[in-house]
């Protein structure tokens, strides 16, 4: 039961870290460089920004940071409890795998589906997406989501025969 329990809290702080990163690029920092994965409409229709107010890159970028350490947290806590535990290969393949389409799934359901389609949250930000009209873009960029789920086998498997061979 520990195994699980420290699977779905890794895949937890991935999330969290996640929807933290989308925060400080599209709330602080507000470089359009960093939403190159965002719908064509959308990218026409962003203005460049000044910072929202002094010290908001700043902020942005403290967040980053926060996120950053969230997802190596979680990855570190995941190799930890499994190394205690006597993980081999196929018990870090399986954790691994399903922490990341986990978080993919988050990304398809709360960033595409909720944020981006059914929500103000962009419009928020950047109040002149309000015309754009948002009910296509649920499923946009499915051909990355794809890529993702399965590029996320090769390299969970390298983790985790090396992680195995490295641990036995």
């Amino acid at each position: 039961m520990t195994g699980v329990l420290i699977t779905v809290i890794s895949t937890l702080m991935l999330m969290l870290g996640y929807f933290l990163m989308l925060y400080s690029a599209v709330g602080f920092i507000q470089d359009k460089r960093f939403f190159s994965s965002a719908p064509k409409e959308n990218l026409d229709a962003i203005q460049d920004k000044e910072e929202r107010f002094r010290g908001a890159h700043a902020v942005g970028w403290c967040i980053a940071l926060v996120a950053l350490l969230l997802f190596i947290g979680a990855f570190v806590l995941a190799i930890w409890d499994g190394a205690r535990n006597g993980f081999g290969a196929l018990r870090f393949f399986l954790r691994f795998i399903t922490m990341l389409y986990a978080m993919e799934i988050y990304d398809i359901l709360f960033f595409d589906w909720y944020l981006l389609c059914h929500s103000n949250f962009f419009i928020h930000f950047y109040p002149e997406l309000k015309g754009v009209d948002r009910s296509g873009f649920f499923g946009y960029n499915w051909k990355e989501h794809i890529m993702h789920f399965l590029i996320y086998i090769p390299v969970c498997a390298v983790l985790a025969l090396g992680l195995g061979v490295l641990l036995w």
